[in-house]
């Protein structure tokens, strides 16, 4: 979640991919229009051409939510679909908002996972992910208060993985890192519904307040062999420490809301090997459907965000992803597909 609730409103990486010089793309030439710069940041990459479809596909699916398909495999990260509104963008959070999940929105965007992947447990990261381990059967990967939360509402305990960073699973070819991280702070250095469980709670989580933060993990996913390493952040904080030589070709990056977090783009690029592309994501109003362009977070300076990792990091292509692309394993948009008959129901 956005980390501005106060205000109203390890290792190089386990497959090689020896082409970081071809994902930068330098700064230069072809790669050039996709470099987002401050005047460049409210126009998303889906105006640009398309390059030749590859083996390994990224949709974003707001807030840090993304889809990653390969050969016929689908991993998620943090899905977050049905965007239900807890005052959060109009003028004060409500912390007793109840939780729900519109099954027909969360239809429309998960195909058929195989493996879930939740950096953390507040709302906007967890709360479709009951539903989507109850009618796929995906493998759950989080926490320890991710799984008590997760068995709360009624998920297999043996469909969920416990993992704390410093993982390194193998789902027959697609390589999940765990890499232990931080949530992000607001303006006080504080945030919301922070704490852990050790057990499951009584009952099941009613609003968006019983839902902990319960400790936040990021993940570098190699979906294949010969595929980028993306990087993937829940929340705008890490462990410096434990990112240090992961060296991602792409990187999901969620984009602060306040500057309590000290020279947080400098030290994570740095720590990070300058990846060679940065993906900018958390900037969003996760309160919107994604059916609409994305809005911006108003707490979110997504073009003094971009300003400094070009500054940072000029090697870096700046990718500004919106919803309504699929693009490739370099982040460049892919053809759109004619739609196959099934290819978003789950029955």
């Amino acid at each position: 979640m956005s980390d501005d609730t106060d205000a109203s409103r390890p290792k190089r990486r386990i497959q090689g991919f020896g082409r970081r010089t071809v994902l930068r793309g330098a700064a230069f030439g072809a790669a050039a229009p996709l470099l987002a710069s401050p005047a460049h940041t409210t126009a998303t990459a889906s105006t640009r051409t398309a390059s030749p479809a590859g083996s390994t596909s990224f949709r974003w699916l707001g807030t840090s939510g993304w889809r990653i398909d390969v050969e016929g495999r689908t991993v998620l990260f943090d899905p977050y679909l049905t965007r239900f509104k807890t005052g959060l963008f109009d003028g004060g959070l409500v912390p007793g908002t109840k939780l729900r999940s519109d099954p027909e929105r969360v239809r429309e965007h998960i195909g058929r996972p195989e493996i879930v992947l939740v950096s953390h447990s507040h709302w906007d990261h967890i709360a479709d992910v009951p539903y989507i381990a109850k009618v796929t059967g995906a493998r759950i990967v989080g926490t320890e208060t991710t799984f008590h939360l997760l068995v709360a509402f009624g998920v297999d305990p043996g469909q969920i993985a416990v993992v704390k960073g410093g993982e390194v699973l193998d789902f027959d070819g697609i390589t999940v890192q765990v890499v232990s991280s931080l949530h992000s702070r607001n303006k006080r250095h504080t945030y919301f519904a922070p704490g852990t469980l050790h057990a499951p709670p009584p009952t099941a989580p009613r609003t968006i307040s019983d839902l902990p933060e319960g400790d936040t993990l990021a993940f570098q996913v190699t979906a294949g062999s010969g595929a980028p390493s993306a990087f993937l952040m829940g929340a705008s904080d890490f462990s410096e420490r434990a990112v240090q030589g992961l060296s991602p070709d792409l990187a999901m990056v969620a984009v602060p809301s306040s500057v309590s977090t000290s020279r947080y783009v400098p030290r994570l690029l740095r720590a990070l090997g300058q990846p060679g592309v940065v993906v900018p994501v958390h900037w969003d109003n996760f309160e919107e459907p994604l059916s609409e362009p994305p809005r911006r977070d108003p707490a979110m300076d997504l073009d003094a965000f971009v300003a400094l990792v070009h500054q940072e990091s000029p090697g870096s292509r700046i990718v500004v992803p919106d919803y309504h692309t699929t693009y490739g394993e370099d982040m460049r948009p892919k053809p759109r597909p004619a739609p196959k008959s099934g290819d978003h129901e789950l029955r």
